[in-house]
């Protein structure tokens, strides 16, 4: 069965000592990134958020910390943990993107929904995959097929040129796909097959 500690081939279990400052410098990180809004509006009027801005970033953050913390809860194999925390550092940096500026165009414009599919595609095959390092592999590779497809409709239809920035996530989800076969060739016992 292929679940839990499982997806060992492990390293480290992220207990102890090493685990603890893992948690605290990902939390406390967060509550930084949640503090500088602030911060900054005390600097400059171009920064002006609201209660719900600071919420919704708030829940961003736990989200992606929390759903962090599982993804190490369930392995101590490190190029899990470090593909986990890629794929879901890209996701939060393309949320948070779209709803602040917009990736095509301004916040507003319709066509920024695109992204999302991008999102489902590569939760989606998560899901399928079981969370499974190989099968994550293809997931996050499939992701980064769905980021690139998004920028030529945007491009094609005129929407603006996103090409750079579709690049770097292209590069964000390859890479996590890269660290999810590291994963499994880890996980894989010594003498089976590839």
């Amino acid at each position: 069965m292929h679940g839990g500690k499982a997806m060992a081939g492990n390293t480290e279990n992220g207990s102890g000592r090493l685990g603890s400052r893992w948690r605290r410098a990902l939390w406390g990180t967060a509550a930084l990134l949640l503090l500088a809004p602030g911060v900054a509006m005390q600097f400059t009027e171009e920064v002006a958020w609201g209660p719900a801005d600071f919420a919704l970033f708030g829940a961003m953050l736990f989200a992606a910390c929390g759903t962090y913390e599982l993804a190490a809860r369930v392995t101590g194999n490190t190029a899990y943990r470090a593909a986990a925390g890629v794929a879901l550092a890209a996701a939060f940096i393309l949320v948070w993107l779209n709803l602040a500026v917009g990736i095509i165009g301004s916040e507003e414009n319709p066509a920024s929904l695109m992204y999302g599919g991008v999102l489902a595609v590569g939760l989606m095959g998560a899901l399928l995959a079981r969370f499974q390092p190989q099968g994550m592999a293809r997931a996050l590779a499939g992701t980064a097929l769905a980021q690139a497809v998004a920028a030529v409709i945007a491009l094609i239809a005129g929407w603006g040129n996103a090409l750079i920035l579709t690049g770097l996530f292209v590069a964000l989800w390859l890479t996590s796909a890269q660290l999810f076969r590291k994963a499994a060739r880890e996980q894989r016992p010594a003498g089976a097959a590839p």
